[in-house]
């Protein structure tokens, strides 16, 4: 057997010693005949003007010298030299093939599939400014009704003036959100987001954080929907079984689409504002007729001591809790990428001025005209604020009250179907989710998963409106601190992207300080929200983490299967050892993609490091575009081999596809190698990039 003892040697196939040399560590049996030996004089000479190897010849050297038996078109076992931690089972699961080199020039009909990815692509986004703000704002709109008394019973008389710097903080979120959906429109924000500018298990924390809220924004909606109900009328039920069935009807709304269900949001929201206007001028009459009297006694009996130190803490406290009449602006970014381009500002435009002049009219007229202990009772306020005006109008906010919240249970439905779609498309959870009605395209898999989620959410907290409301609160003001976070990131870590405006850094790190002085402030309030908000996000994210490394848990498993002689011994777990193992390669078998334009082995090899740790995968294909003109860098292949030798766990395949590198030809190759666009994978492009990053539908996991 034949030394390696240079590279000239070893390229060249010389053998130093043997007069017949045979390798049988190839695939192929050669036979190097060595010449004879020359005088030494002359063969210093030869060696002297002999020139050396060239770069074409040399390139691979060191890669061939130590993949003896790797075959020429691919295929066998990458097996490293390494022992085993199974006793008695193989453990060759764990390795994986060598890669193979293909080139590839994209039919017609896989170019008509990537127009038609695109044209789809561009006719989703069918929502105006108008109905997207109808989605999220009955949620937002429809916190009026359950925000007020909490807000009085922190702050007193001086709630007008907390509910209006409680909503004008929201101009510090506005521009943060609108650099996020310029930089990244995608669907199921804000996990999208950090799943783009950091970490995979990040984003899962921030998706379990999300999936909650919109669980608890459709249970609260639902559960004060009832109890308003029933605080007005005498149900032939309790409370919580009103609570279920609104979710229920809502969920079959909900299948109609999202289009019809954003209509359909749009014409609660208009009754819920003309019922506001009409309440308000209904008020200015009723306060006219009977003067100040009344709101003189509230601010005696309510403001307390004249202390400096004691207003403002009234005053911090009504901020604290005001902000919640806010929920419901998180849910905007879920869906922006069903918004027409160029109206998310429009958008969040139209629901925080709305927001700004409700709340504090509302609370300004409670004042006016609702004595104080009413207010505190925790009733139904704004019913008994229209009972200034007549019955009549006290009827309409009822109904005016039961449906717009009913609307908020569509706004979380709808917000977590979009979530939903983009874990199952990211593989983490089951494809089935998916699924869509054949009239409809409503994920209906995603609907019914998400309404159960809301029963048993509800059903664990008792029954309590009062539990699910502060664990809201918690989970709420955690969704929001993660805009600024992500921009944060999305600056440090994706500084390139094109993206319009740009928030500055002032206002990012002011908004994170007042998030976090908000979220101080209401746990001081009530240390119990905490309990309840980790209990529930715990087990949540906790699932999440195990979808994410499903993989590691198998093998775990199977570890403590290969272990256990008393688990082999019964005949019916006898064969668990084979099926665990199938299962993993199932799970693993399942390729992604790299889409790369350089040959650098630096940014090569902390591409896959990613791979790596954030997916579960033995395929990888590196995917490089190419033309004539511009050629196949030089090293790429030696790269890919020496990357397909040093992860010994994954196949490494290396894809050159003749065409331009841009979204018709991204999509149609998806369809080639039957791989989702969301598991391929690119570099953060530049400001001079000629496409939107939206057309691509990839993630960015570098900058």
């Amino acid at each position: 057997m034949s030394t390696p003892s240079s590279k000239s040697d070893e390229a060249f196939g010389a053998s130093s010693s043997d007069d017949v040399a045979l390798d049988s560590t190839t695939n192929e049996s050669w036979i190097a005949i060595e010449p004879p030996m020359p005088p030494r004089n002359i063969q210093v000479i030869s060696d002297l003007c002999s020139e050396p190897p060239s770069f074409s010849a040399a390139q691979f050297d060191i890669v061939l010298r130590r993949q003896h038996q790797r075959s020429r078109d691919g295929g066998g076992v990458k097996k490293a030299a390494i022992p085993s931690r199974f006793l008695n089972l193989s453990d060759t699961f764990e390795f994986s093939g060598w890669g193979t080199l293909s080139r590839i020039e994209l039919d017609p009909s896989d170019i008509s599939y990537g127009e038609k990815c695109i044209q789809d692509g561009r006719r989703a986004k069918t929502l105006g400014q108008f109905t997207a703000s109808a989605l999220a704002g009955n949620a937002v709109l429809g916190s009026v009704f359950y925000a007020l008394p909490a807000v009085v019973i922190a702050s007193g008389v001086y709630s007008p003036i907390s509910l209006f710097i409680a909503t004008l903080v929201l101009f510090l979120w506005r521009p943060i959100m609108e650099e996020l959906a310029s930089a990244l429109p995608f669907g199921g924000a804000p996990y999208t987001y950090l799943l783009n500018v950091s970490s995979k298990w990040l984003a899962l924390l921030g998706a379990a954080m999300l999936l909650l809220d919109y669980a608890s924004t459709s249970v609260v909606s639902a559960a004060t929907a009832a109890a308003y109900l029933s605080g007005e009328v005498s149900l032939p039920f309790p409370a919580y079984v009103g609570a279920l069935l609104v979710v229920v009807v809502f969920t079959i709304v909900s299948l109609s689409g999202l289009r019809e269900s954003a209509r359909i949001a749009l014409v609660v929201l208009s009754l819920h504002i003309l019922t506001m206007l009409a309440l308000f001028v209904a008020s200015v009459v009723a306060w006219a007729r009977t003067g100040n009297s009344l709101i003189h006694e509230n601010w005696v009996m309510g403001r307390g001591p004249l202390r400096a130190g004691h207003i403002v803490g009234e005053v911090f406290n009504g901020v604290c809790i005001g902000v919640l009449g806010l929920t419901g602006f998180e849910c905007t970014p879920s869906y922006v990428s069903s918004i027409k381009p160029g109206r998310f500002p429009r958008v969040l435009r139209n629901l925080h001025y709305p927001a700004i002049f409700l709340n504090c009219l509302s609370m300004l007229f409670l004042l006016a005209l609702v004595p104080l202990e009413t207010i505190l009772s925790g009733a139904n306020v704004l019913s008994a604020l229209a009972s200034a005006a007549g019955k009549w109008l006290r009827i309409w906010v009822v109904v005016d009250a039961v449906v717009v919240l009913c609307g908020g249970v569509l706004t979380g439905i709808l917000g977590a179907c979009e979530l939903s779609d983009r874990l199952a498309r990211d593989r983490l959870l089951p494809r089935f989710f998916l699924r869509r009605l054949t009239w409809t395209h409503a994920p209906f898999v995603s609907i019914v998963f998400f309404a159960l989620f809301c029963c048993v959410l509800y059903a664990a907290s008792g029954a309590s409106l009062s539990i699910v409301s502060k664990m809201f609160s918690l989970i709420w003001l955690a969704v929001m601190t993660l805009f600024p976070i992500a921009v944060l990131l999305l600056k440090f870590n994706r500084g390139r992207l094109p993206r319009q405006p740009r928030t500055s850094l002032t206002i990012v790190f002011s908004t994170l300080i007042i998030a976090f002085v908000i979220i101080g402030g209401n746990i001081a309030i009530d240390p119990t929200i905490v309990g309840y908000a980790a209990a529930y996000l715990v087990a949540l994210a906790t699932i999440f983490y195990v979808t994410m490394k499903k993989g590691r848990f198998v093998r775990w498993f199977l570890w403590i299967y290969d272990q256990s002689s008393s688990l082999n011994a019964f005949l019916w777990t006898k064969n668990w050892g084979h099926r665990m193992a199938k299962m993993m390669m199932h799970m693993r078998r399942q390729p992604v993609c790299l889409l790369v334009k350089t040959d650098e082995i630096n940014r090569l090899f902390h591409k896959l490091l990613y791979v790596c740790e954030n997916e579960e995968t033995s395929r990888l294909k590196l995917v490089h575009f190419y033309d004539e003109e511009g050629g196949i860098p030089s090293e790429m292949e030696a790269n890919w081999k020496i990357l397909d030798e040093a992860f010994p766990e994954i196949t490494v395949d290396l894809v050159l596809v003749r065409g331009p590198f841009n979204p018709l030809n991204v999509a149609a190759l998806a369809n080639r190698l039957q791989v989702p666009t969301t598991l391929m994978f690119m570099s953060c492009p530049g400001q001079n990039f000629s496409y939107p990053v939206a057309d691509f539908g990839t993630r960015i996991i570098s900058l």
